[in-house]
């Protein structure tokens, strides 16, 4: 074989002769990156890079919102105190009595009348309708109603109200995230995520705390932890706190003093120390709840609760002036360790006693301060008393407080990991943020164990809103028969003859048999009036089926179409007003709840991409 023959023998062995329409052809850089700039992508990529903006807004917002709060609070406090946000209770201290008595109970009457005329729901809102909102109106709040709640919150805590300024923060966050999403035409299922930005950022501009002011978000507003829903909350995050460090400096809202290093062999006194913490925590849940029982059974009418409460922290306020307001200023002495035992234990029980009337009688604000305030208190004297009998093994009392504030408010708030991150970035100190950890959860699991829920859900379980049933169910509960019904019906009365049952079969529509008041009596099909005499009467052929009222909602009515073997139910008015409103078939409800299914996998969907 010549040179030149064997050459082309082995070219053709390395090289197959292919058909020409499968020989590979030279593929470019673009070949491989297509996939990544096909046009699904490229919309996922832009939409993404909205969200991120949007983000940065919501931030920047709630930050200025926060900033915009404290200077409204701070202001009615110098105009009704001549105190400013950093000595309420030492300038209340020395004012006279009946101007401490009058000022919260005034402004109690004032705010009550205004929730009452201007609030959707007539009354305060906070941190729960947020979560309701996230969970089961796709994100959506009113910036109307969110913008007089933290009025109302604001005037609360400025004319002395015994609340917290963080809730109304988060309220009003969450409502500009909201807002700003439908302005911008942001998808449904993204909402959430953006109420959530609004949560971060109003948090973290609070206490300076970007990472706990995420995590508080995910933690007890979203619910899920997904990298495409922490991404634009950390962004948010960041930008809230870049805009409070603007205004009011790098420092934390409450400084923390030198403490005792805390060692390992301490564990077993904080965990003592949380135990206490959880009672403290369920004492202060249960005075809520007892403040609105006793409200109610008192028939007091909402607007005129908040004046109510307002004569009681008054009284108390007279005795003790540290129960006025957020309470930052006696948290502080209390850090400094500048308040005896027995002012720590009298402070305590009036701040349990007023929270309780304020948060239970319909003032405006939240729950993180009080906890917080209470906390301390707690711990403080958990460490007098315990370096008293063990100096040489205490931390100080200090040490002892700020652990005491983080297992209260955890288990409150239902938040230990975010609470405890709030401790660290606060202080800087890991063991003592192991400590904090340790005491919050055990404050947290026995508070579950105990109340069974957080203050949050609690609230939500009081308006008849249980979340642990899903959202799917939880929407089908809102979903009314008085929505699904058709009102076109016939009705004949009891003595109808059978010509004229058959008149009213012929129109098409349902016929129901109504006595002489009006109310249901039955119902006639075209075989129960074949199957009866000549002479029969729709007192005879009437059968007696399952009934719906116009306020059941579609779990009630899907629970019914399962046990009872119909095509369609009757739907009455409610009560014993008689008479027979509409009727809807299993088909419609059916319909219904497959429409619920489909938007929450819609927003499950959208939520995780």
């Amino acid at each position: 074989m010549s040179r030149q023959a064997l050459r082309q023998r082995r070219a053709a062995m390395r090289k197959p002769n292919l058909p020409s329409g499968n020989r590979p052809e030279a593929r470019s850089l673009f070949h491989y990156a297509s996939p990544i700039m096909s046009p699904a992508n490229t919309a996922r990529n832009l939409a993404s890079l909205k969200l991120a903006g949007v983000a940065v807004l919501v931030g920047a917002a709630a930050g200025a919102g926060a900033i915009l709060f404290w200077f409204v609070v701070a202001e009615i406090q110098g105009l009704l105190y001549a105190a400013g946000p950093t000595n309420l209770h030492s300038a209340a201290a020395g004012l006279p009595w009946w101007q401490l008595l009058l000022v919260p109970a005034v402004g109690g009457l004032a705010i009550g009348q205004f929730v009452h005329r201007y609030m959707i729901e007539r009354r305060p809102q906070g941190v729960a309708d947020v979560i309701e909102a996230a969970a089961l109106r796709g994100g959506h709040l009113s910036p109307r109603n969110g913008l007089a709640a933290a009025l109302v919150s604001a005037a609360s805590i400025g004319c002395g109200a015994s609340v917290g300024r963080e809730g109304p923060i988060v309220h009003l966050g969450a409502t500009l995230g909201s807002w700003l999403a439908r302005r911008l035409r942001i998808p449904q299922g993204q909402v959430r995520r953006l109420i959530g930005c609004g949560v971060a950022a109003g948090i973290a501009a609070s206490f300076n705390a970007p990472i706990a002011g995420a995590v508080f978000a995910i933690e007890v507003v979203i619910g899920k932890y997904t990298l495409h829903s922490f991404a634009p909350v950390a962004i948010s995050t960041v930008i809230g706190t870049s805009v409070s460090r603007l205004y009011y400096g790098s420092e934390p809202a409450l400084s923390i003093p030198e403490h005792a290093a805390t060692s390992l062999a301490q564990i077993p006194v904080y965990a003592l120390l949380g135990i206490l913490s959880a009672g403290v925590a369920i004492a202060f849940l249960r005075s809520v709840e007892l403040s609105q029982d006793l409200f109610e059974r008192l028939r007091c009418p909402a607007r005129f609760r908040p004046a109510l409460a307002g004569i009681g922290v008054g009284a108390l306020a007279i005795v003790v002036p540290q129960v006025l307001g957020v309470g930052y200023e006696t948290t502080s002495l209390a850090l400094d360790e500048l308040l005896s035992l027995e002012l720590l234990l009298a402070i305590l029980l009036a701040k349990l006693i007023a929270s309780g009337l304020c948060l239970g009688g319909g003032f405006g604000g939240g729950v993180f301060s009080p906890s917080l305030f209470l906390g301390a208190m707690v711990g403080g004297a958990f460490g007098v008393i315990f370096e008293s009998i063990y100096p040489e093994a205490s931390a100080g009392y200090s040490a002892y407080t700020i652990v005491g504030m983080g297992a209260v408010a955890g288990a409150v708030l239902g938040a230990p990991l975010s609470t405890t991150l709030i401790v660290f970035e606060m202080t800087g100190d890991y063991a003592l943020t192991l400590a904090v950890m340790l005491a919050t959860i055990t404050s947290s699991i026995l508070v579950n164990d105990v109340w069974g829920r957080t203050f949050f859900r609690w609230q939500l379980e009081r308006r008849g809103i249980e979340l642990s049933f899903g959202q799917a169910e939880q929407l089908a509960g809102q979903l009314r028969m008085a929505e699904l019904m058709s009102r076109d019906v016939a009705l004949v009365a009891l003595s109808a003859t059978r010509d004229e049952i058959a008149e009213a079969l012929g129109k098409g529509a349902p016929v129901y048999v109504v006595d002489d008041k009006g109310r249901f009596a039955g119902m006639i099909g075209w075989e129960g009036l074949w199957g009866a005499g000549s002479d029969a009467t729709a007192a005879d052929i009437a059968e007696q089926v399952a009934v719906l009222s116009v306020d059941d909602d579609l779990v009630r009515a899907i629970t019914l179409s399962g046990l009872e073997r119909a095509t369609a139910f009757p739907v009455v008015p409610p009560g014993d007003e008689g008479g027979v409103a509409g009727f809807v078939t299993v088909k419609k409800i059916m319909n219904a709840y497959q429409g619920v299914l489909d938007r929450v996998v819609r927003e499950e969907r959208s939520f995780g991409d």
